[in-house]
């Protein structure tokens, strides 16, 4: 059994890209939504403008998730 657990570890390599993944997922969706949202960021843009940007930026988000967790092949 305990080499089984160990079979199904990720490497290092993997983890670490799993983690940098997340981090600019996070990021990326953070910023879309602050540019939609928020007034502070002294951007010299109209507002249709920033829904514009602030939803493609979401939307990268969102495409960066379902690319992060789906299960590969030979995760399984």
């Amino acid at each position: 059994m305990s080499s089984n657990l160990h079979d199904k570890q990720k490497s290092l390599t993997r983890r670490f890209l799993l983690i940098l993944g997340v981090a600019t997922l996070v990021c990326v969706t953070i910023l879309g939504l602050m540019i939609m949202f928020t007034d502070k960021l002294n951007l010299n843009m109209g507002n249709t403008q920033r829904m514009t940007v602030g939803g493609l930026l979401v939307a990268y988000g969102i495409y960066r998730s379902f690319r992060i967790f789906k299960t590969q092949p030979d995760d399984e």
